[in-house]
């Protein structure tokens, strides 16, 4: 019994009315008030209770999804920088063996483009080992890449051949002026071609003088870079102007025996850094 007379007074205490009274500040408005069973109040506040800690810890797994998100966007990024580094360094790599299968130094240069054999980025690639690997290969690469750009440059500012298809008629060196009949240094090659044969630049370049010269008749010559120029003398006509920038194998002029000449020929010269040399050396070294 008296357990039982505890349960009742337990039940007769949770459905007691708890008064909830709103009082307005203004005395204008009436007051409110409500009767609610005590244990309605243990309720509410327990429902509020728990949707508030259910807010509480949803808010903290939407805060770590998205650092998750954050995370997995970051790694991604890296991969996919990780990636694009290796395939530039593939590439690369088989540039190289592509142009020493070539042989030849001749042919490695005329085929070398650097500008094509990729341009490795480490971006944000942060996995340490494997950027110390890579930075020795890129870094020797590199270097590689600078010097055949360096040399393609030499390379194609060197003249190459003969401007004229056709043959030597008077070499290099001192000789018996044809026109004056004095003992002087001939500072060129003439090369014997019929009137009107085109004259081809023998290396890349760009246009310094076209024009007549004197004794030379018709003349042009090219700068061509790394201290090298070019000469050709007794051209029929000029088809070039000052400023003009030409190409080894373009057409610069025609053959002709203007000026001080004995015959339909070439004169060519070849310089650098102000001293003439012989031209013999670059037509035997283009052979």
């Amino acid at each position: 019994m008296p357990r039982m007379q505890k349960i009742k007074t337990l039940i007769k205490r949770a459905l007691a009315p708890v008064t909830i009274m709103l009082i307005p500040h203004h005395n204008t408005r009436k007051s409110f008030h409500m009767n609610i069973p005590a244990i309605g109040v243990f309720i509410a506040a327990a429902i509020g209770c728990g949707c508030a800690v259910y807010l509480g810890m949803a808010t903290i797994d939407l805060l770590k999804y998205r650092a998750m998100e954050k995370q997995i966007q970051d790694y991604a990024k890296k991969a996919s920088d990780f990636n694009t580094t290796l395939a530039s360094l593939k590439k690369a790599e088989k540039d190289l063996y592509r142009l020493l299968s070539l042989g030849s130094r001749e042919k490695i240069l005329e085929n070398v483009d650097v500008s094509d054999m990729g341009t490795m980025d480490m971006g944000t690639v942060d996995i340490q080992q494997v950027k110390q690997q890579i930075a020795i290969s890129m870094k020797t690469v590199g270097a590689i890449k600078e010097y055949l750009h360096q040399q393609k440059n030499l390379y194609m500012a060197t003249p190459r051949g003969l401007p004229v298809p056709g043959t030597v008629s008077s070499p290099f060196g001192s000789r018996v002026n044809p026109i004056s009949g004095r003992v002087e240094l001939h500072r060129g090659i003439d090369v014997s071609v019929p009137g009107g044969t085109p004259v081809l630049a023998t290396a890349d370049g760009i246009v310094s003088f076209s024009g007549w010269s004197g004794g030379g008749g018709n003349v042009v010559v090219i700068e061509h870079g790394h201290g090298f120029s070019t000469f050709y003398a007794h051209n029929e006509s000029n088809t070039v102007e000052v400023g003009q920038q030409v190409k080894r194998g373009g057409v610069i002029a025609y053959a002709g025996s203007t000026g001080n000449s004995t015959g339909s020929h070439v004169h060519y010269e070849v310089w650098r850094t102000g001293r003439v040399l012989n031209p013999r050396d670059f037509i035997e070294r283009s052979s």
